[in-house]
């Protein structure tokens, strides 16, 4: 047994001596790895399961950060998290990445990136920040900047799901919790930490935040960032629908094998007097009640603008794991570009539907396809 516990001994040596040695790359391998993790185990916001992992997540980032902002005082002499202080940063990064990742695999559902824009180029920056930062994850920052954008978006995700409902007032008033509990946690770490005192500069820290929380709400005002929790999971521009024993029959025109981002076929061969259909199917999380709308557009070549048509709303009543399914129609329509915005009430984009009346009297249409939904 002692021969044992001395063999163990030394491999978590040797596995410390590499973190330490490594410490200028480990971070960045860990926030991947929280990445690649979330990937395979999350499917559903409203599952217990992710509630609970992402719960986890935020709560250790709490303290990871407070920890290691502390660590270095003399209070922590010869205490557990001062003999293993070198996995802080990595724990830290391994959260960061845990939680955003997330972020991405629950906005992947919907049809079109265009929307999540924003949301990726933050992606980006916090998944490249360490190469940047001289201090990487040391620098209190980034840590603090990077705390505050993934506890927003956790709770603008969480407090819809708890409260069963979603609006613009909830979005803001997550925004207000996650501001308030980034600056109590900063506030306990600055009284309590000597070096944090020294290396940061109170005002230019509030700055900072405020300045990521005006950033997020202005992309929520432009609709740069979709309506969470909800999102697109399937959207087609259809020839025709019927409605049998509960399924949806959707025929459809497929594109070419290779063309693997979108369902349809971009080019809609019309036949006349045939109405066009958009089916879409949208996520929402258990009993979370919403009305969603399908905005027509067609673009005008005389004024080089989109030019707004039907409105045509349904409500939907989440739970259903391939999106709660509807559909919109119309006839009179003419040769062009189209395109239909999926939106909520407050003109939220879900996701858009694009494609290419060409009408003719006969037929046109190649790999129709009929599928169930």
């Amino acid at each position: 047994m002692i021969k044992i516990r001395e063999k163990f001994q030394y491999r978590e040596s040797r596995f410390y001596k590499y973190v330490k040695s490594h410490q200028k790359y480990a971070p960045v391998f860990f926030f991947m790895g929280g990445f690649i993790w979330d990937s395979l185990t999350l499917g559903r916001i409203d599952r217990l399961y992710d509630i609970v992992i992402l719960c986890t997540y935020i709560t250790l980032l709490t303290v990871s950060i407070y920890v290691y902002n502390l660590v270095d005082g003399e209070k922590w002499n010869n205490t557990f998290f001062r003999k293993y202080e070198a996995y802080l940063p990595l724990a830290i990064q391994f959260f960061l990445g845990g939680l955003t990742s997330a972020y991405v695999i629950y906005f992947s559902r919907s049809v079109s990136l265009s929307k999540t824009a924003s949301f990726f180029l933050i992606l980006l920056f916090l998944l490249f920040a360490n190469e940047f930062f001289k201090k990487r994850v040391s620098n209190k920052y980034l840590q603090f900047g990077a705390y505050y954008f993934v506890n927003f978006t956790f709770l603008s995700f969480f407090i819809p799901v708890v409260l069963k409902e979603m609006s613009t007032e909830i979005f803001l008033i997550s925004g207000l919790i996650s501001l308030v509990s980034t600056f109590l946690l900063i506030i306990l770490v600055y009284r309590n930490s000597y070096s944090t005192r020294v290396e940061m500069v109170k005002w230019k820290m509030i700055g900072l935040i405020f300045s990521i929380y005006l950033l997020i709400n202005t992309f929520y005002y432009f609709r740069l960032i979709p309506p969470v929790p909800l999102a697109l999971d399937k959207g087609v521009v259809a020839h025709n629908i019927k409605i049998e024993s509960g399924k949806y029959k959707v025929s459809y025109e497929v594109d070419d094998w290779y063309i693997f981002w979108r369902d349809h076929k971009i080019d809609f061969n019309r036949t006349i007097n045939k109405p066009v259909y958009i089916f879409t199917s949208i996520f929402a999380p258990t009993d979370l009640k919403k009305k969603i709308y399908h905005q027509w557009k067609r673009y005008n070549e005389t004024t080089n603008s989109w030019q707004n048509l039907d409105k045509i709303g349904f409500e939907i009543t989440g739970g259903r794991d391939s999106g709660y399914r509807g559909y919109s129609y119309k006839n009179n329509v003419n040769d062009g570009m189209w395109k239909v915005e999926v939106v909520t009430e407050e003109d939220l984009v879900l996701g858009v539907v694009d494609f290419n009346i060409k009408t003719g009297k006969s037929s046109r249409k190649t790999n129709l396809k009929v599928r169930e939904f």
